[in-house]
C-alpha cells in the first residue's frame, strides 16, 4: 500500500483574502479519503523538523530570525506571509513531512507527502510563499541518516526552482532539474543542473513529449539513489498564477511517467505537492490529488 504523509498542522490560519490556499492542504486530505485512494491507516503523522535539520540548508541567523521572530518585515514580505508562531509550527511541520516521505519511500519505493515543495527557500532568505526548503533539507537528512549518496530532484513546478539549484550549485552529490514556465516567477532565476524553460500556453502533447524526451536520459544518466518529485499544478491552465495549460489528464498522464519511469529503475521515489493557486479550493484539492491517485495506481 502507498505510504502517506498527513499532519493538521499541515493547515494554519492566514488573514482573510490572503492568495495563498493554505486550506487545500486539509482538502487533500479529505479528498484522499473520499476518493477511496488511500484509507486512514495509510497516513504517517510526520514530527517537526529539527533545528539541526534545518541548518544542514539553512544558515543559522536565517533559521533563528525565522523560529523566533525576530525576522525582519521586509524578509518577510518576500517571503508572502504574515510572521506568526502557528506558521513557525506549520513551516517546520511541513518540512518534517518531506523528510517522513523520505523515509518511507526508501523503505517502500514511493510515498507522498499531502505539502512540501518549497522550493524558493534559499540558504538565507525565504521567497515566494516558501520558508525552508524542504526538498533541500530533506535531502541532506537523507544523504547524513539513510544510505543516500546520490539525489535528484525532479521540479515540474511551473515557476523553476531557485532556491533548490542554488542551494546545490556546487554540490554533484544532488541534481536539480527543473521544467518549468519560462516567463513566470522568479523573474531572476538560478541555474540548476538542468533547466527546461517552457514558452507560455504549452499544452499537454507537447508537455508530455518534452518531459518523454529528457526524464528517461536523466534518470539513467545521473543515477540517483532517491528521487524527490516536486508534482506542482500550477502548470494547470486554469491555475491564477500558472501560464502554462496542462488539462487534469495532462497532470495526471505526467505524475504516472514520472512514478512509472523512477519505478522499474527501482529508484526509491518522494514525492510532495507543490504549487497550485485557485479560489476554488476543492477543484485544487482534487488536482493535486491527482498525483495520490498516479501513485496508488503505479505501486499497485
Amino acid at each position: 500500500m502507498l505510504p502517506l504523509v498527513y499532519h493538521p498542522d499541515f493547515v494554519t490560519p492566514l488573514p482573510p483574502e490572503h492568495r495563498f490556499p493554505m486550506p487545500k492542504f486539509g482538502r487533500i486530505y479529505a479528498e484522499i479519503l473520499h476518493a477511496g485512494i488511500a484509507g486512514p491507516d495509510q497516513f504517517h503523522l510526520p514530527l517537526i523538523a529539527q533545528r539541526e535539520w534545518l541548518e544542514l540548508v539553512h544558515t543559522p541567523a536565517y533559521v533563528t530570525s525565522y523560529l523566533t521572530g525576530s525576522i525582519d518585515a521586509k524578509a518577510m514580505r518576500r517571503i508572502g506571509f504574515p510572521w506568526s508562531p502557528a506558521l513557525v509550527t506549520r513551516t517546520c511541520t511541513a518540512v518534517g513531512g518531506t523528510v517522513l516521505a523520505a523515509r518511507l519511500a526508501l523503505a517502500h519505493g514511493i510515498a507522498c507527502s499531502t505539502a512540501g515543495g518549497t522550493h524558493h527557500a534559499h540558504a538565507d532568505f525565504g521567497s515566494g510563499f516558501c520558508i525552508f526548503n524542504d526538498l533541500a533539507v530533506a535531502a541532506r537528512v537523507m544523504q547524513r541518516e539513510e544510505d543516500v549518496r546520490q539525489a535528484l530532484i525532479v521540479d515540474l513546478d511551473v515557476h523553476q526552482g531557485d532556491g533548490s539549484a542554488a542551494i546545490f550549485a556546487h554540490d554533484p552529490s544532488v541534481f536539480t532539474f527543473s521544467m518549468h514556465c519560462e516567463k513566470n516567477f522568479p523573474f531572476r532565476k538560478s541555474a540548476s543542473n538542468l533547466d527546461l524553460s517552457l514558452p507560455a500556453g504549452m499544452e499537454d502533447e507537447a508537455y508530455l513529449a518534452v518531459l518523454a524526451e529528457r526524464l528517461p536520459g536523466l534518470l539513467d544518466t545521473v543515477r540517483p539513489d532517491l528521487v524527490f518529485y516536486d508534482a506542482g499544478v500550477d502548470s494547470h491552465r486554469d491555475d491564477r498564477l500558472g501560464k502554462l495549460a496542462l488539462s487534469d489528464a495532462g497532470l495526471y498522464a505526467r505524475d504516472y511517467f514520472v512514478l512509472t519511469e523512477c519505478r522499474k529503475r527501482g529508484i526509491p521515489t518522494a514525492c510532495v505537492v507543490g504549487g497550485g493557486y485557485s479560489k476554488d479550493i476543492d477543484a485544487l484539492a482534487r488536482r493535486h490529488v491527482l498525483l495520490h491517485r498516479a501513485a496508488s495506481e503505479v505501486v499497485g
